[in-house]
């Protein structure tokens, strides 16, 4: 089996492969939802898109008589089985800054709510890499970062400088050590200098040269912690798109190539498909979990209320399968979706999927999309 640390010493050469270093070994003690996934898991990750804890999300979850982890409503149960989540944090988390000048829309949360949902949620890493992170200016960013290492969150794709925004972050879930890093495209005035703040901003194209020399270094940094999963989430692409772009599909597969395990997008406020290449899952847009963004039921095929939890499950130091559990935000709180909204989810995410070559499985009542050489 070719372990992770291999995969990372070789990446500058391409070479590639989405087997993870066996870890010690984690018994799921009554997790498991039936026999087929009984062996023991080294962990089970949940990736969502959009977390957007600002604006109207919070007024409504800071008022009197309410608690910040009632946030992830009925989602809660199945979050708390998960050994990490990933998400995309989409605004700052501060009481503080100014106004990003001619912005249409400013996202900030509550310190004291947003990192008490966020470690409710069993939160195990956000990218900051995104186009909200900077709405109150340095200041706030400065406060977010600060936040989450306090609550011991790791976060990456946002920083004091180019360097810091750069920086993978690791974390533990379950037997394994995950490097992450975030990328985005999207808003290039709030991309980090050599010695201003912010985001980890570069075209998210293969073949530019400069973000291939980006990415290297990234994962060069990543392998210093001999990680045994490699995550990459990207905010890319625009708003309100179903499919992805074909150059996002050949910056996804590439990152495969390079050595990364998991491809977690977001950006566009629905779903998207997801490509399993070389064993590994390229989600290419996530969707949102949680916001309070109005639904675009006008437009045919979308629907940004509705998304779903992907739960990535390593076994036996291998990428086992992909499940996916179908969620809608209901009163700006993240829900298991119904029968009738589930099956939307379920029939749009294969029909998505299809058309990257993806087969999208039914087991037991579960969404399954097998990974590796499953």
């Amino acid at each position: 089996m070719r372990t992770r640390r291999t995969v990372l010493a070789s990446s500058v050469a391409g070479l590639a492969g989405c087997a993870v270093l066996p870890a010690g070994r984690r018994t799921n003690d009554g997790a498991d939802r039936d026999d087929h996934v009984a062996a023991d898991i080294d962990a089970r990750l949940g990736f969502v898109g959009d977390l957007m804890l600002g604006r109207s999300v919070n007024e409504r979850w800071t008022s009197d008589g309410v608690h910040p982890k009632d946030i992830w409503g009925s989602t809660r149960s199945r979050l708390q089985e998960l050994d990490a989540l990933v998400g995309n944090l989409e605004c700052c988390v501060s009481d503080r800054g100014t106004r990003w000048p001619d912005k249409v829309y400013y996202f900030r949360a509550d310190p004291e709510f947003a990192v008490s949902a966020l470690e409710a949620a069993g939160t195990g890493f956000v990218s900051l890499a995104n186009n909200h992170v900077l709405d109150y200016g340095e200041r706030a960013l400065r406060d977010t970062t600060q936040h989450l290492a306090d609550a011991a969150i790791a976060h990456a794709g946002a920083g004091t400088d180019r360097d810091a925004a750069l920086e993978p972050a690791v974390f533990e879930a379950g037997g394994l050590t995950v490097a992450a890093f975030g990328l985005t495209d999207q808003a290039p005035e709030f991309g980090a200098g050599a010695s201003t703040p912010g985001t980890a901003f570069a075209p998210l194209n293969p073949f530019a040269p400069a973000t291939r020399s980006l990415v290297t270094e990234i994962l060069d940094r990543a392998a210093k912690h001999e990680p045994d999963l490699v995550v990459a989430s990207l905010h890319w692409g625009p708003n309100w798109e179903t499919e992805p772009r074909g150059v996002h599909e050949r910056f996804g597969r590439w990152l495969v190539e390079q050595g990364v395990d998991v491809v977690h997008g977001h950006s566009a406020h629905v779903l998207q498909g997801v490509e399993v290449y070389r064993g590994c899952p390229i989600i290419y847009d996530a969707g949102d979990f949680v916001d309070d963004y109005v639904s675009y039921r006008d437009r045919e095929g979308v629907f940004n209320k509705r998304s779903a939890l992907f739960e990535v499950v390593v076994r036996d130091g291998d990428l086992a399968e992909l499940v996916v559990e179908p969620t809608e935000i209901v009163d700006e709180a993240a829900t298991l979706a119904d029968d009738g909204v589930a099956e939307w989810v379920r029939e749009t995410l294969a029909e998505r999927s299809a058309a990257l070559g993806t087969e999208v499985n039914r087991r037991s009542g579960e969404t399954v999309i097998p990974l590796g050489d499953a």
